[in-house]
């Protein structure tokens, strides 16, 4: 089987998780290579994300690497032999990163997101969606918008399963008092962030703007969080699409713009409060 040309998320993290193990236990690629039993070509392609790796291939690189850590051993495993998830039928007509982002929030058990502009698309009503995906440079046709839509409806599906994520939203005041659509279309958004605070599994704090500056004040956030904390993500909002940080360095700093956010936001009771006054004054 050729390589893959274009890999995803997943299959590069699982990659670079592979080099990582490797180097830290001082392995050559010629001597991990050999205990594979593979040509160091293919373990190349393994650390890339452009091969995959057998669970029993797995297993062996990671005992020789003394790694004694079964919580970790296992969600490599769990990686390495991903069945398809229900994203997979967009592939090839929606680009990879929404897709790489769906299958991070569908094997997290908790994330936190952070939104100046925008309502977190977890949360957005399909009317709100809608007015988002046509404001979109070049002008998307509608065929493509509606694929994103049921993208994202797709998407949110995952906060309201039976054991779903713990799922945290920081927003800003200015995202609640952007004008996406009509003034029902935006109403209509803020009684349904409202409704879904409510749940167990869902809360959402408010930033006023009278709570002054923050660091990285524009750049959306979403940190997800991995099966066990090596394989936590960080994604960030580029205008080329999703970018997907995972050095400890990077995700020591997005918790700390997190955490400062956290302190700085309305409690839930409060935040609640806030969403109606500001629908109040529609």
């Amino acid at each position: 089987m050729a390589p893959r040309t274009t890999p995803t998320e997943r299959q590069r993290r699982l990659g670079s998780e592979l080099r990582r193990l490797r180097m830290a236990a001082g392995m050559s690629a010629e001597r991990a290579a050999g205990l594979l039993g593979v040509d160091r070509g293919r373990l190349s392609n393994m650390e890339s994300g452009q091969r995959g790796i057998s669970e029993e291939r797995l297993r062996t690189l990671v005992c020789n690497c003394d790694c004694t850590d079964e919580r970790y051993v296992e969600a490599l495993v769990q990686m390495a032999t991903a069945g398809p998830g229900w994203w997979e039928p967009f592939r090839g007509s929606l680009p990879q990163g929404m897709l790489d982002i769906a299958e991070l929030e569908a094997n997290s058990p908790r994330m936190r997101v952070w939104n100046m502009v925008h309502i977190p698309g977890l949360l957005q009503t399909s009317d709100h969606a809608l007015a988002v995906f046509r404001l979109a440079i070049p002008s998307l046709p509608e065929h493509e918008v509606a694929l994103r839509l049921a993208h994202r409806t797709q998407r949110q599906q995952i906060l309201l399963g039976e054991a779903p994520p713990q799922y945290l939203a920081l927003i800003h005041e200015a995202a609640l008092r952007m004008r996406f659509g009509t003034p029902d279309v935006v109403r209509g958004q803020l009684a349904h962030l409202i409704d879904m605070s409510e749940r167990d599994n869902i809360t959402v704090l408010v930033i006023p703007f009278e709570s002054g500056g923050f660091p990285s004040a524009g750049q959306a956030v979403l940190y997800v969080e991995g099966r066990v904390p090596q394989l936590d993500t960080v994604q960030v909002d580029s205008s080329h699409g999703p970018d997907f940080l995972h050095a400890e360095s990077q995700l020591a700093k997005y918790r700390a713009q997190l955490d400062w956010l956290q302190e700085l936001a309305l409690t839930p009771g409060p935040s609640r409060a806030f969403i109606r006054e500001i629908a109040n004054q529609l």
